[in-house]
């Protein structure tokens, strides 16, 4: 069984950063660092944490893979990646995972970036 979940973590994470490549350099390369931080930091987690960590990324990959393919279906407008997250999706995060969650925002929503983000998308703490 450990052999497989290792397979796993690993495919989810090799497909994640192939996903990354159709996004604009500077979000790639946020995302990139962030996936990097946040599975080295879930290595030694126990196993339920793990399971609902590897659900939630996965369906990341998932909205990432759907979102660059409407993108490339309508090459005439602006890309538009990421979601809204519910408030009680916000509600279950630790107050550390919160502030990740602002630290990314943050640094995704600076000035002279080459993606923008709709107001109705950014999150409201």
């Amino acid at each position: 069984m450990p052999g497989r979940h290792v397979s796993r973590v690993r495919a989810l994470y090799r497909l994640i950063l192939q996903l990354h490549r159709v996004l604009p350099p500077d979000l790639k390369a946020l995302g990139d660092q962030y996936v990097k931080d946040e599975f080295r930091r879930h290595k030694a987690v126990g196993s339920e944490e793990a399971q609902r960590f590897l659900q939630e990324w996965e369906m990341y990959a998932t909205v990432l893979w759907q979102q660059a393919n409407e993108n490339r279906q309508n090459s005439t407008e602006k890309a538009c990646f990421g979601i809204s997250l519910p408030e009680e999706k916000l509600n279950d995060f630790r107050d550390e995972q919160i502030g990740q969650l602002q630290e990314l925002m943050q640094e995704a929503t600076k000035p002279n970036r080459q993606f923008s983000m709709p107001e109705s998308t950014k999150p409201k703490f």
